[in-house]
């Protein structure tokens, strides 16, 4: 029987399952209000209710995306200033962009037409920090412009008029950046490229066979060896109803995910009508 070891906590998991709710849920009820003249988008706001109920609902899933936002930022300053696990900035272990990034990436440019190796990459990947740092960038602007908009009387005390039409302009781009750079990018990086086709299950189950941490993050591996901590994130393999599960939640995600991204891409195109 192969051996799994843990590559995210329970914790992680379902942090990262409310934000998909979340921003699935922002862009199924947002979208249709950028693209109200298109056919799809008035009929999916004419089921739930309206444009106004549509309102209601992206307010509603915009409070859960800013618990998401919250909740991880107390994560990262708790393990920061009262753990003191500095690696979490820096080393490892950490998310932030450091010199070795750029050396595995110009690394796998070299491996992706054959004049290298593939690079050993560790425990997260310059594209996984990518994907990070771009959702960190826009929970960050798209909330901040959308609470300006939600509450503009509170706003206006401390800004001019101006800046609200600004942040209509912000809001609304940078949402349909958000929502193309996660359903095609962010989609492929983690589900869809050939490796991992039709989906890795490592984000729901917080699992990853012996196998695929040797293959996937050889320097990770070898860190944990080196170091004695390999057994330490051992763990017994996913039951059945748990990768029954991932499939069900993960394979409707990335649907949705896909479908919304069609609906869009048809929007963008005719302009927003039919």
């Amino acid at each position: 029987m192969a051996e799994y070891y843990f590559r995210f906590s329970l914790g992680q998991r379902l942090l990262h399952g409310l934000l998909v709710l979340s921003f699935l849920g922002l862009v199924a009820t947002g979208m249709p209000l950028r693209y109200n003249q298109a056919g799809w988008a008035i009929w999916l706001s004419h089921t739930v209710g309206g444009f106004g109920v549509m309102g209601f609902f992206h307010r509603t899933f915009a409070v859960l995306l800013t618990l998401c936002f919250l909740l991880h930022l107390g994560q990262i300053l708790y393990r920061f200033l009262v753990l003191r696990e500095a690696g979490i900035l820096w080393g490892p272990d950490s998310l932030m962009p450091q010199p070795n990034d750029f050396t595995e990436f110009y690394g796998h440019l070299k491996w992706f037409v054959g004049l290298g190796p593939r690079p050993a990459f560790g425990r997260f990947t310059y594209w996984e920090k990518f994907d990070y740092w771009a959702v960190f960038w826009g929970m960050a602007i798209i909330g901040t412009t959308g609470f300006m908009l939600w509450f503009p009387a509170l706003f206006s005390a401390f800004v001019p008029g101006w800046i609200f039409n600004v942040a209509l302009v912000i809001h609304g781009e940078e949402a349909l950046l958000a929502a193309g750079f996660i359903f095609a990018i962010h989609f492929f990086n983690s589900h869809l490229r050939p490796e991992k086709f039709p989906m890795d299950l490592v984000i729901f189950t917080g699992r990853l066979s012996e196998q695929e941490l040797k293959e996937e993050r050889p320097a990770e591996y070898a860190r944990l060896c080196g170091a004695g901590a390999l057994t330490s994130v051992k763990t017994d393999p996913p039951p059945r109803w748990m990768k029954n599960l991932s499939w069900i939640l993960g394979g409707l995600s990335i649907a949705i995910g896909l479908a919304l991204f069609f609906l869009i891409l048809f929007a963008v195109l005719t302009g927003g009508k039919e």
